[in-house]
């Protein structure tokens, strides 16, 4: 992943930053299986969350539309999130896989957890 990890990181700590969350961090274990995740979505071509963000081992990311259209974007602003790592795999047509995991996962759906960890962004 090279410079992809603290490019990625950076962008996400920008966006925390505007809505009054604190920093995310890379962690090793995260990066390991988002890579592992990157590579075999590359190798079927068909995008979907892994076993272990169904099972609310760890949050994950595939795709998000933008900032303004927000889908899975909260996860990346959650605010009980402390780390993250990082995936990157090209497939065979060229098309590109990224996937960002996140610990403790967000987007937890229980009664008032998003008005807890999903702060409006500041002026």
């Amino acid at each position: 992943m090279g410079k992809v990890n603290p490019d990625v990181l950076k962008a996400h700590n920008d966006y925390r930053k505007k809505h009054g969350v604190p920093p995310l961090k890379l962690c090793k274990k995260l990066n390991r299986g988002a890579q592992q995740y990157a590579e075999e979505l590359a190798t079927t071509r068909v995008l979907k969350h892994s076993s272990e963000s169904a099972n609310g081992k760890c949050g994950e990311n595939l795709a998000w539309a933008s900032y303004d259209q927000p889908g899975h974007f909260t996860a990346m602003v959650w605010k009980n999130t402390k780390k993250m790592g990082v995936g990157k795999a090209s497939a065979s047509d060229g098309s590109t896989f990224v996937v960002a995991r996140y610990d403790p996962a967000g987007n937890v759906v229980n009664p008032g957890y998003y008005e807890e960890n999903v702060l409006p962004p500041r002026k």
